[in-house]
């Protein structure tokens, strides 16, 4: 808090002196603002499939769940929590690919991080209160920050600069005891020239699974100068969260006997007896990102952006390894002296070789990003071009707390210690020229240059050595056609690369993937009707998918597939029935196939021919039907349908995902006119209204058993599902003055 106090009052100082200077024009503040994601964003005419949310929609679900479930009634999105409710560790898929393949950038600085690739919004609890707007887009999209988009990217704009002063509060209170509670501000323009603004939060939620909860908190912090061609940001935010681990998922008994059973953090004694649980198998995780964006119009043709970030996280998950657990459940050598380094040692009189202990497993890394970019443009052309360049040292190791056995380690001794440092250096060039009144290209070039180099052992303690380097190059192209005032075509073409991660180092895997992917869209908008269609053909080369499989900790394996592609239709609209009523639903409906899919099977390679890739639902629905009875009120029944899925990619029937079908109440009520404040915004979500039990997620695992039948190899294959919550409801109110 002393470093964010300080650089609150550094930059507010900077502010002020530069409040003397000529007068703004405010309505500049806006198209100002919007060119600090120009660069990773495009417009609603462009030839790239996309959805926006802005914050009055946002609004509406902002009750206590994560981004993800925020975005889940746009097209192809399918979310899941391992808590079950949305609250905690959330997930996002977008044509089947994970989070880790969505390019994520905040205010157009790379959010996913840099080593594993992953998204964690649980690391910034309550974000989406401090949002302007998203836009999602599909398929690979325009040139980003960051690791290529092989599923999707999500850029965010944070909160815009507010004229007016105010003050508002917020609360929320839901099944599982979940509440929220937050608190934002702003002076408004001071002098037209300078804002400062912030929001605090705190989260807290049991969790619909056992003992899944979550104790979040989280800050946001801007201060903003702005005049007629400049706008300056300074912006702090980030969050802390404490949540205890739902991992491991359950099998199909316990599915059917005891959906919510959490079996992370069992205790036994040496018998195998079940003594309880370890009540504190928790992560505790904290991340705090500082960026400074600024960007300067020259004239009406000229502007450049300059952003620089440096985001710390640092923080740790807590095991009790039980020896009985891990020798006989999970089949795992890691409660052994042999993999501690250890030597065994004598208690009366007989040798011990493996103990019950518990471990703290960290990450504390650095991120540095600087990003420039110019942009020209006229009524013809508009181009923009920039550089961009990542710098991550991320240190991973381990420490024993306790052991029920003398070990050699003495308290937070670590018994691994291993070393990240991944750099990147990104350039590119796109343009869009409107040739006439009904034709426009576009064209995109970008040449990405990634380095990561690991030292040390791993949490294996195994020796990591690496040190890859890859050089992509990635064209896009696009042309837009203007039929007439309610009718437009598209069609694009977008190439991008993808190095592994550090996970699939570990696994042996070094080859990046490739994706050439091809869309062809109709665009229709008339006074009651728009539609949004597009086809998509995905061809990918290496792809790296999920093999169903986890490791100890419940992260996602993954393979080499060689030759796969993704083909899909995607359809969303909004009809306006009436004044009062509106519907807008939407329809992904793909076919995702591995090509000539090789598989050990009892000891023997296979070729299996073209299999389902995993986690690739082959048709995705939704819709929003609103009604609103009155200009403050409105009531929304969402409905969400995920055909099945299979969890492997051999498509077992063993690793099968039911489909399922889920629909939520929203209502909102704005009462304005109120003494001494501006408004009061009440909203309710119901979720799950029909408590339907569904699984939205999963995992698969094989392995060759040679013990039952001597010189026998057979392939056994299991399954663990991650149930959602039945019936339950989120209840808010904000009170802003």
């Amino acid at each position: 808090m002393k470093r964010l106090f300080f650089m609150a009052t550094l930059v507010g100082s900077f502010l002020v002196a530069k409040a003397q200077e000529k007068p703004k024009d405010s309505t500049k503040v806006e198209a100002l603002e919007e060119v600090f994601i120009k660069s990773v964003r495009v417009k609603a005419d462009s030839p790239i499939t996309h959805s926006n949310l802005e914050k009055e929609e946002l609004k509406k679900r902002n009750l206590a769940q994560d981004i993800p479930y925020m975005l889940n009634y746009l097209p192809s999105v399918v979310t899941t929590s391992d808590a079950g409710a949305g609250v905690g560790y959330t997930y996002l898929r977008v044509r089947g690919s994970d989070g880790s393949r969505i390019n994520v950038t905040l205010n157009g600085i790379p959010f996913n991080d840099a080593e594993s690739q992953g998204t964690f919004f649980v690391n910034l609890p309550d974000f989406t209160s401090s949002v302007e707007s998203l836009q999602l887009q599909r398929g690979v999209g325009t040139s980003t920050n960051g690791s290529g988009a092989f599923g999707a990217s999500l850029n965010i704009l944070t909160d815009g600069i507010s004229e007016q002063a105010y003050g508002e509060i917020s609360s929320s209170i839901g099944s599982y005891n979940t509440t929220r509670n937050n608190l934002k501000f702003s002076t408004g323009l001071l002098n037209e020239k300078i804002e400062i603004a912030g929001r605090l939060s705190t989260i807290q939620s049991d969790g619909y699974i056992d003992r899944a909860s979550s104790d979040l908190k989280s800050y946001f912090l801007h201060a903003a100068y702005t005049d007629r061609n400049t706008l300056i940001k300074a912006i702090a935010f980030g969050g802390r969260e404490e949540t205890y681990q739902a991992y491991y998922g359950i099998d199909a008994e316990t599915l059917e006997n005891d959906r919510t059973f959490n079996s992370v953090g069992q205790i036994f004694d040496d018998e195998g007896n079940f003594e309880g649980f370890y009540d504190n198998e928790v992560d505790n995780y904290a991340q705090d990102h500082y960026q400074l964006l600024w960007n300067q119009k020259y004239n009406n043709n000229w502007s450049t952006n300059l952003s620089l970030n440096y985001t710390y996280g640092r923080g740790y998950f807590e095991q009790y390894v039980d020896d009985f657990y891990y020798s006989n459940i999970l089949f795992s050598g890691d409660s052994s002296f042999e993999f501690l380094g250890a030597d065994p040692v004598t208690v009366n009189g007989e040798e011990i070789t493996s103990t019950d202990y518990i471990r703290r497993r960290w990450l504390d890394n650095d991120f540095y990003a600087v990003n420039g970019t110019v942009n020209y443009k006229n009524n013809t052309v508009d181009v923009t071009a920039g550089a961009f360049y990542s710098y991550y040292d991320g240190d991973h190791f381990g420490e024993i707390l306790w052991s029920e056995f003398p070990t050699g380690y003495g308290y937070k001794d670590r018994y691994y210690d291993s070393n990240g440092v991944k750099t990147e250096f990104t350039v590119f060039s796109k343009a869009t020229w409107r040739i006439d009144n009904k034709w426009s290209v576009y064209g995109d070039l970008q040449g990405r240059f990634v380095n990561h180099e690991t030292t040390g052992l791993n949490s294996d303690r195994e020796v990591f050595e690496v040190n890859q380097s890859y050089s992509f190059f990635n064209p896009k192209a696009g042309a837009s056609f203007q039929l007439d005032a309610k009718n437009q075509f598209y069609a694009s073409y977008g190439r991008a690369n993808r190095e592994p991660r550090r996970s699939d180092f570990e696994e042996g895997l070094f080859t990046a993937e490739r994706l050439d992917d091809f869309e062809l869209g109709w665009r229709y908008a008339s006074e009651k009707l728009m539609i949004n269609t597009n086809a998509f053909y995905m061809d990918y080369r290496n792809q790296l998918v999920l093999t169903g499989a986890i490791d100890d900790v419940g992260a996602p394996i993954r393979a080499t597939s060689g030759k796969s592609y993704r083909l899909g239709l995607e359809v969303d609209a909004v009809v306006s029935i009436s004044e009062k009523i509106s519907v807008q639903p939407n329809l992904a409906l793909s076919s995702n196939k591995n090509v000539d899919f090789i598989f050990q099977r009892d000891g023997e390679l296979v070729n299996l021919g073209n299999t389902n890739l995993s986690y690739s639902p082959e048709i995705v629905a939704g819709n929003a039907f609103s009604y609103r009875p009155m200009q403050n009120l409105e009531v929304s029944l969402l409905s969400k349908f995920v055909g099945e899925q299979f969890l492997g990619n051999i498509d077992s029937e063993l690793s099968r995902l039911d489909s399922y079908f889920i629909n939520d109440v929203n209502v909102v009520y704005e009462i304005k006119g109120v003494p001494f404040v501006k408004s009061i915004y009440l909203s309710a979500l119901v979720n799950n209204i029909f408590n339907v039990e569904y699984v939205s997620n999963g995992f698969f695992f094989t392995f060759d058993d040679d013990f039952s039948e001597p010189g026998v190899i057979t392939t056994v294959e299991g399954a663990g599902f991650y149930p959602q919550a039945t019936t339950n409801f989120l209840l808010g109110a904000t009170v802003r003055f």
